[in-house]
């Protein structure tokens, strides 16, 4: 099963008054892992910036579950959930030790940069969709 495991310490900047981590912050780890994991797949981001292809969220949800300290260290977990040739689906979970701290899942859709129009994996980047639907059948069949 294809998953990338990214660690990343709490720092006291990204908790809150109640001294846990502030919500927000689980968005910036879980795009932490989402690049972590394109990198392994072989398919690093700033290549498809370099490619003029974008892939800005159109759907993220989240669900907490414990909190997450400073001191702690979290591991976020990123697989490839749905693809479809445009629309990419990734979910996570983080933990921090045996604690489950929030799952949740972002869905991007690939652009055009210039026009910020959709395009098509499939057709466009065919190595790319091959990489995307091992992943993710790789998700669907462990």
């Amino acid at each position: 099963m294809m998953i990338n495991e990214t660690e990343i310490p709490v720092r006291y900047a990204e908790t809150d008054q109640m001294g846990v981590v502030y919500h927000a912050n689980y968005f910036i780890w879980c795009e932490v892992g989402r690049t972590a994991l394109m990198a392994q797949l072989g398919i690093p981001y700033h290549d498809m910036e370099e490619e003029g292809i974008l892939a800005p969220v159109t759907s993220i949800e989240a669900s907490y579950k414990a909190p997450a300290k400073f001191g702690d260290t979290v591991t976020v977990q990123t697989r490839v959930a749905s693809y479809n040739g445009l629309r990419v689906t990734y979910s996570y979970e983080i933990s921090a030790g045996e604690r489950l701290c929030m799952t949740g899942k972002s869905e991007h859709v690939l652009v055009d940069a210039d026009r910020f129009r959709p395009r098509s994996m499939k057709k466009k980047y065919p190595h790319w969709h091959q990489v995307y639907e091992k992943a993710v059948q790789s998700f669907s069949h462990p």
